[in-house]
């Protein structure tokens, strides 16, 4: 109280006031005084260290958000790239599946014209199936006949197999066929020793050098009769030339000479089995079998007929046959 009396007395009085005399120049007052300035200077500086490490936590946070940023910038810069080729993409891959269902519409549209296109052929097909029948049969028939007046135009005709393709034969074929007549079956020759010929040939008219067989000889004859005879002699015998064999056949047309192929299985197997085949014309088949001659138009005749009697069944299997033969 004393203190603040004289401090007030002072200030009455006009007189500045100090540290020394406002403790009255007490030396306990002024130390304790010197202290308080000490802690207060103390805790200034300490208080300006807190604000530099602020300072330099702000600096180095702003520094990493900077960071930051331009990292997140460059990521959110890549996924936008990213998002925009898969936008792309996405717009072609559309794109696609459009043509391709457009293509596939298309193909569906294309395939049903054909099935109905088809059904209406079908249709077509069913309606004209008899006429197609009728057709065959009539091209079938018109086939038959034409083939039995090819062969009813060669019936004075007969083939020579196996005559040497010599220039000094082909030159005189009407001589050398008297000679073959003369050799083998003289008895049937004319009074004056010669059969009247009108033409003879070789077939075919050019001679194909890749071939090593002769070509075959046609000699029309002017009787009928006179070349049946040599035929039947034919048959008896092997006709031979200057010691060569040759064979002496009818002259049929080709269709006719396929179909005597296809008996050529058949004929030698009932050969083997004693049967005396023969292939009388144009193209059927005889054979002797338990004391009767069986006649046989079509194969398929004769292997129904084979197969019904056990001395045969099996032995005229022709697909076996063929199959053992090869």
């Amino acid at each position: 109280m004393a203190h603040m009396a004289q401090n007030q007395a002072s200030r009455k009085k006009g007189k500045k006031v100090t540290i020394e005399n406002f403790y009255g120049g007490s030396t306990q007052g002024k130390e304790e005084n010197e202290e308080e300035i000490q802690k207060k200077s103390e805790h200034a500086s300490q208080n300006g260290n807190y604000q530099q490490a602020l300072e330099d936590l702000k600096l180095e946070l702003i520094q990493k958000m900077e960071t930051w940023k331009e990292k997140w910038e460059k990521e959110i810069s890549s996924l936008t790239d990213k998002t925009t080729q898969l936008e792309k993409e996405l717009k072609a891959s559309n794109r696609r599946a459009d043509k391709a269902e457009k293509q596939n519409q298309s193909l569906t549209t294309r395939i049903k014209q054909l099935e109905e296109s088809e059904i209406i052929k079908q249709q077509e097909s069913i309606k004209q199936t008899p006429k197609i029948n009728e057709l065959e049969e009539n091209i079938k028939y018109l086939t038959e006949k034409v083939t039995n007046l090819k062969n009813r135009g060669r019936r004075d005709n007969l083939r020579i197999i196996g005559l040497p393709e010599k220039p000094e034969i082909n030159n005189k074929l009407d001589i050398i066929l008297q000679e073959i007549i003369k050799e083998n079956c003289p008895h049937v020759l004319e009074q004056g020793g010669k059969i009247e010929l009108e033409r003879v040939h070789r077939t075919p008219s050019i001679l194909n050098p890749q071939k090593t067989t002769p070509r075959n000889v046609i000699a029309k004859f002017k009787s009928f009769q006179e070349k049946e005879k040599i035929l039947q002699e034919a048959k008896k015998r092997s006709f031979r030339y200057k010691g060569a064999p040759i064979r002496i056949t009818h002259d049929l047309a080709a269709n006719t000479l396929r179909d005597h192929k296809a008996w050529n299985t058949i004929f030698r197997k009932a050969r083997e089995l004693g049967l005396q085949p023969r292939i009388n014309y144009p193209t059927k088949l005889t054979i002797y079998f338990q004391g009767k001659v069986w006649a046989f138009n079509k194969i398929e005749d004769f292997q129904a007929f084979a197969k019904k009697r056990p001395e045969l069944c099996g032995k005229f299997d022709i697909q076996a046959q063929k199959a053992r033969e090869t």
